[in-house]
């Protein structure tokens, strides 16, 4: 297959999920930053596409030695390498209150968010771990929405028994106005433009990269547009259901069988 762009996801794809509960910033393994380095030089574009936010995506970014578009927040932000911010995507600004007054209700904590603040209510430690994985230093507020900025987006933090629930009732609220993303216990809405899939495609067209042309990974609920885009969308066996549906196929079941395949479509682009 004839292939220009490459999307990967970071966390749970080319850095494994369990390394994100430690310490520092996880970052891709000698083998992965070898295999991405043979991609560019078969003359494979490398972009990369994640919830984590600019900070933290450029750490990744730079160890891999790449300077194409960076692919943030779900999709939310697009930014060039050295940061300028080539498109945001931000949440109706009334819907954001509403949300925010929804998760007051329920007395959950919740976090308010744009390319370059992280708003948190209150200290969970999924807002913990976000913020590192981000490179930001969380900001903590009682009622975020009070720092008037609009967001782009806002994530209700609850629990896997009660997020279904929550999810429902913004759906039945607000319908296709949001983008629900449904992690294990984090519940976040975001404008219905603001998935990786239409960032993507935004980041291909600027390339000249047909959509064909182009090979997605991912692992999770927020990779599923992409991996339905692109040409040839990739997944893994941990993958979320939604990440499995919308994947051509799987690959393996992590970071290794990641940069194998990697490597080999490398070899396969220097025969062409």
């Amino acid at each position: 297959m004839g292939v220009k762009l490459v999307a990967l996801d970071i966390d749970g794809t080319i850095v494994p999920k369990e390394s994100a509960d430690g310490r520092g910033l996880p970052l891709p393994s000698g083998r992965t930053r070898r295999a991405i380095r043979a991609l560019r030089r078969a003359g494979v574009a490398v972009v990369l596409a994640t919830g984590r936010m600019y900070g933290g995506t450029a750490a990744v970014a730079r160890v891999l030695g790449l300077d194409t578009p960076l692919i943030c927040q779900q999709g939310c932000a697009i930014h060039d390498a050295d940061g300028r911010l080539r498109h945001v995507y931000r949440i109706d600004a009334a819907i954001a209150r509403d949300i925010a007054a929804f998760a007051r209700s329920l007395g959950l904590p919740y976090e308010w968010f744009d390319p370059y603040r992280y708003v948190v209510s209150r200290p969970t430690p999924e807002s913990a771990l976000y913020a590192r994985l981000s490179g930001v230093t969380p900001e903590y507020h009682p009622t975020p929405e009070a720092l008037e900025f609009v967001p782009t987006g806002v994530g209700i933090i609850s629990s896997s028994s009660e997020a279904p629930a929550i999810h429902r009732h913004l759906q039945a609220l607000h319908g296709d106005a949001l983008h629900l993303l449904d992690f294990p216990s984090v519940t976040v809405a975001v404008a219905p433009e603001a998935n990786k899939g239409h960032a993507l495609a935004l980041v291909a067209a600027d390339l000249g990269v047909d959509r064909q042309e182009v090979v997605a990974i991912g692992d999770n609920v927020n990779d599923a547009p992409m991996l339905a885009w692109a040409g040839l969308g990739l997944t893994l066996a941990h993958a979320d259901r939604y990440a499995r549906d919308a994947a051509d196929d799987v690959i393996g079941e992590g970071e290794e069988d990641v940069a194998r395949f990697l490597e080999s479509l490398a070899r396969q682009q220097r025969t062409r």
